[in-house]
């Protein structure tokens, strides 16, 4: 079968013939991939990021870490999903060995493989995942909309650390795909007011109007501050929340934020930010991480595609089968494309 794979350290993915994936163990199942997504994370990968460096040991590997499938076959162990489910997969392995998996607290793992990343991923028509990862999709929600599952996991996760309250007035810095599902979130918990900032970014802009945002910030036609000023001469946001990976909007960002008011970081940057803690002390201001979620939040975010799966359309800009993977890629590094999904199972055009 083909799969889009990282092969060597260095930019770059190849599309390569590999032999198809072995039969499941008893506790895993084997997907037939149905959509895939690319994600900033892939586009790293193939960039070859400082930051994803940590991948050369597990190559070469099938990318892709955001997909749904129907799954095809089971392990031994498996007795609940029969062939025929269709899934979402949480893309984080567990070791079920280090002390928190023995607590069952597998949220704290601490020997987490990512599916994509340091095994085989969603870039290929099988693969062979736990059954533990697989999130049984809402019948009402179509298999691209749900390859979306886990960026949109990731997107609550921001807003329910940045703690988004009724009436709250909200910052969103990158308007990619993360930044589209925590406008989302975040206008369902209650904000007052979502705006959304980015930099050149006419098409995700263009996929926000059509989800109903209106107060939308380009960068590139005028200076953060000079864009932000009308905001706030209104007041300091409550919650900002990053997802650009941009280290120069970190400050302006603390800047922008009410005295205790909470900075989430969502984005990965290649290098270490610096920041004026001093202003940060003085004005009781929290400044916080969010990564995955936790597996519990997942049938949250499934009930919330479920209900919304039509709105969620919008964001998938893009779609390729698997042998014009790298069109996809080139249209992501370009920004032109809000949500590429690379389709396993069509046809070349």
């Amino acid at each position: 079968m083909q799969a889009l794979q990282k092969t060597h350290t260095g930019p770059g993915l190849e599309l390569q013939t590999v032999a198809p994936p072995p039969a499941p163990g008893p506790h895993e199942v084997l997907l037939q991939v149905q959509a895939a997504g690319v994600c900033g994370t892939d586009l790293h990968i193939d960039a070859w990021t400082a930051s994803y460096h940590f991948l050369a040991a597990a190559l070469p590997v099938t990318v892709g870490h955001e997909f749904s499938g129907e799954v095809a076959a089971c392990g031994s162990a498996v007795t609940d999903l029969p062939p025929g489910t269709r899934v979402a997969v949480r893309p984080s392995t567990v070791c079920g060995q280090c002390p928190a998996c023995q607590k069952s607290d597998f949220d704290a793992c601490t020997q987490r493989r990512g599916i994509g990343v340091l095994r085989d991923g969603g870039f290929a028509p099988w693969v062979v995942v736990p059954a533990r990862n697989c999130v049984a999709v809402p019948a009402e929600v179509p298999a691209d909309v749900a390859a979306l599952a886990e960026p949109l996991t990731v997107s609550h996760e921001a807003v329910r650390m940045g703690g988004v309250q009724p009436g709250d007035r909200v910052l969103v810095l990158g308007p990619g795909n993360i930044g589209q599902g925590i406008a989302l979130f975040a206008r369902a918990a209650g904000a007052a007011q979502v705006v959304v900032a980015g930099y050149d970014d006419a098409a995700r802009f263009a996929v926000l109007r059509t989800m109903g945002f209106t107060d939308l910030l380009d960068f590139a036609e005028q200076p953060m501050a000079q864009a932000l000023a009308p905001y706030l001469a209104q007041g300091k946001f409550d919650v900002v929340i990053e997802a650009t990976g941009a280290a120069a909007v970190i400050n302006p960002a603390l800047a922008a934020l009410k005295t205790h008011g909470v900075l989430v970081i969502t984005g990965i940057h290649a290098q270490p930010v610096p920041i004026d803690l001093t202003a940060l002390v003085r004005n009781h201001q929290q400044l916080r991480g969010s990564y995955r979620a936790p597996e519990a939040h997942w049938p949250l975010v499934m009930d919330f595609m479920r209900t919304h799966h039509a709105l969620l359309q919008h964001m998938i800009t893009h779609r390729f089968p698997l042998a014009q993977a790298l069109d996809g890629f080139a249209l992501a590094h370009n920004k032109a494309a809000t949500k590429v999904l690379i389709q396993p199972q069509a046809e070349a055009a």
